[in-house]
C-alpha cells in the first residue's frame, strides 16, 4: 500500500475532529512548519533519499509532544532505510516508532500503519539480511502489540511471521507457532471460536502448505476436510485458492482426477477473485488434470477460463491440450521439445509423464496397425522419441495383452504372433463337433433306427465331405432303414456300412 493510501486511512478512520479558532496561530503555525517538511521531505525520496530520511526523522523532535507526524515521518524514514539496506537502523527508528501506538495515534491507525509496513517489508526480503530484519521486525511488533492487548494485531503478526517460516522450509519453528495459532483460535473448552473463523482458515492454509511440501498426504487430508468444515469465516479468496490448490495436488498423487480438477477449477476461480497471479499457474495444472482425465471437453471452453486461452503465459498448455484432443503425437512431442518452461514447475514435471506416455502409447499403436513386423528404430524416428522408449511401451502393450507379438531384442525387430493356424484349427474343431452332433440326433431320433432288434451305434461318428453330399440323392434322406450288427443295410441304404462312424462308396 502506498504512503498516501496511509494518509487516506488516517483520515478515513472514525476520529473525534474539533474546530480549530483563529486565535491559535501559534499552534497552526508549527503544524504548518512540520506538514511542509513532511512534504519537501517526500517529494525528495526519489531523487535524495539519503536527504529525505534525515528530513522525515527531524519531524519527531518538531512535536512537543508524541504526534501524528512523528508517527508519520518515521514510518517513511523506515522504509526508505529498510530500501537503501540500512536494516539496522531500520530496525532501531521500528522500535521508535512502535512507542507511538500506545498513546499518540488511533489504535484503528496504528493497527492499519503496522500492517501495510510489515507488508511492504516482507515484499521487500529477498536476501538473508532482509530476512533476518523481518524477522526482528516482527519479534518487536509481537513484544509490543501483546502488552497492549491487541489481539487481532498479534494473530496477524503470527502468521506473517508463520509464512515467512514457511518460505523458508523452517518446519521445526512452523510446527510450533502453528500449534499456538491453533490455540489462540479456540475457545476455553478447546473447541473453536467462530469469532476467529478467518484466522483459522489462514493458519490452515499455512499448514496444508507445509504437509503439501513435505508430501504428508496422510496430515494434509485430515487438514484439507477440517478446513472445508469452517462455516463461521468470510475468508479472502487466496486463502481458499491455496486451500484448494493443496488439495488438488493432493487428489493427483492419489489419480483422482476427477476430484483434482473440481479442486483445481476452485482454486482458479478464487485466486482470479483475488487478482493473484498464482491463477496462471494453477490454470495449468487445470489442463493437466483435463488431459489426464482423457477428458474430450477442452477446458478453456468454460466462461471463467475462456479469455486466459490466448494468453501467452499459458499458450503451451492450449497448444497442447489440442494436440491431445487430436491425438497428434509428432506436435505434441514438437510442443514440449520447444517450450522447455512447462516442465519448470516440478508438479507439472512429475505429473506429464503419464500424459505423455499415453499419448506415445497411442501413437506406436497408431503406426504399426498395418504391419506383421517392424522395427523398433523406425518407429522410434518416425515419433521422434528413443528405441528404449519405443521397447517399453511396447513390451507393456504385450504384458498388457493389447499386443500379441514377440520382441527380437537383437535384431531390434518386433513380429506379430500369427493367429490362422490356431483359428483353423478352432473352426475345424467346432465344425466336427456340430456333425458329430447332428450324426447323434439322427441315430437317436431317426425312425430306421428304431427296430427292437437293432443294436445302438457306439464311437463317435463321422461324415467325409463326399458322403455328407451324395450325388445320387440319397444324402442324409436315405437314412431310413435300420443297421443289423453285421454291417448289411436293411432299408434306405444302397451302399455297404463299415462300423460306427463312417461311409463308404
Amino acid at each position: 500500500m502506498s504512503d498516501d493510501d496511509d494518509d487516506f486511512m488516517q483520515e478515513s478512520d472514525n476520529e473525534e475532529y474539533e474546530f480549530e479558532y483563529e486565535d491559535d496561530d501559534e499552534e497552526e503555525g508549527g503544524d504548518v512548519g512540520i506538514e511542509n517538511k513532511y512534504y519537501n521531505a517526500k517529494q525528495m525520496k526519489a531523487d535524495n533519499p539519503e536527504e529525505a530520511i534525515d528530513e522525515f526523522l527531524g519531524i519527531p523532535a518538531m512535536e512537543p509532544e508524541k504526534g501524528d507526524w512523528g508517527f508519520k515521518g518515521l514510518k517513511q524514514a523506515i522504509k526508505l532505510e529498510f530500501k537503501l539496506e540500512r536494516y539496522d537502523k531500520a530496525v532501531e527508528h521500528y522500535r521508535e516508532l512502535l512507542t507511538y501506538v500506545k498513546s499518540a495515534v488511533t489504535r484503528n491507525y496504528s493497527e492499519k500503519s503496522i500492517n501495510n509496513m510489515l507488508d511492504f517489508i516482507e515484499k521487500g526480503s529477498d536476501n538473508e539480511k532482509a530476512y533476518h530484519c523481518m524477522e526482528k521486525f516482527y519479534s518487536l511488533t509481537l513484544e509490543s502489540f501483546q502488552s497492549t492487548n491487541n489481539e487481532r494485531l498479534w494473530l496477524k503478526t503470527n502468521i506473517k511471521l508463520a509464512r515467512l517460516w514457511l518460505d523458508r522450509r523452517q518446519y521445526t519453528e512452523l510446527v510450533k507457532k502453528v500449534r499456538d495459532l491453533h490455540k489462540a483460535c479456540q475457545r476455553e473448552d478447546g473447541t473453536d471460536d467462530p469469532s476467529k473463523g478467518t484466522y483459522a482458515l489462514e493458519v490452515y492454509a499455512l499448514e496444508i502448505q507445509m504437509y503439501a511440501d513435505t508430501r504428508n498426504n496422510k496430515r494434509l487430508k485430515a487438514l484439507y476436510n477440517r478446513a472445508l468444515k469452517v462455516r463461521s469465516a468470510v475468508p479472502h479468496p487466496k486463502i481458499m485458492g491455496i486451500i484448494r490448490e493443496c488439495g488438488g495436488k493432493m487428489h493427483m498423487s492419489e489419480e483422482n482426477w476427477k476430484d483434482a480438477q473440481i479442486d483445481f477449477n476452485e482454486s482458479f476461480r478464487n485466486y482470479d477473485e483475488a487478482g493473484s497471479p498464482q491463477r496462471i499457474q494453477v490454470l495449468k495444472y487445470l489442463v493437466l488434470t483435463a488431459m489426464l482425465m482423457k477428458s474430450e471437453i477442452n477446458p478453456f471452453d468454460s466462461q471463467e477460463t475462456k479469455q486466459y486461452k490466448t494468453d501467452h503465459r499459458v499458450s503451451a498448455m492450449t497448444d497442447l491440450v489440442d494436440a491431445y484432443q487430436r491425438d497428434d503425437i509428432q506436435r505434441y512431442e514438437s510442443i514440449l521439445q520447444n517450450n522447455k518452461d512447462v516442465l519448470a514447475d516440478p508438479f507439472i514435471a512429475e505429473n506429464i509423464d503419464e500424459v505423455t506416455r499415453n499419448m506415445r502409447t497411442k501413437g506406436v499403436l497408431k503406426l504399426i496397425a498395418p504391419y506383421t513386423r517392424f522395427n523398433l528404430a523406425f518407429v522410434a524416428k518416425q515419433l521422434k522419441i528413443s528405441v528404449a522408449e519405443v521397447q517399453d511401451i511396447v513390451g507393456f502393450l504385450i504384458v498388457d495383452n493389447k499386443l500379441q507379438a514377440k520382441i527380437d531384442q537383437e535384431k531390434g525387430t518386433v513380429e506379430f504372433e500369427s493367429n490362422e493356424d490356431g483359428g483353423r484349427t478352432q473352426s475345424m474343431q467346432q465344425w466336427v463337433s456340430a456333425i458329430d452332433s447332428l450324426w447323434r440326433t439322427v441315430l437317436d431320433e431317426g425312425e430306421g433306427f428304431k427296430g427292437d432288434d437293432t443294436p445302438m451305434l457306439g464311437g463317435t461318428g463321422m461324415f467325409s465331405g463326399s458322403q455328407s453330399t451324395r450325388s445320387d440323392g440319397m444324402g442324409m434322406a436315405g437314412l431310413r432303414g435300420g443297421v443289423n450288427g453285421t454291417g448289411k443295410s436293411t432299408r434306405g441304404f444302397k451302399k455297404g456300412y463299415r462300423g460306427p462312424g463312417s461311409f463308404i462308396k
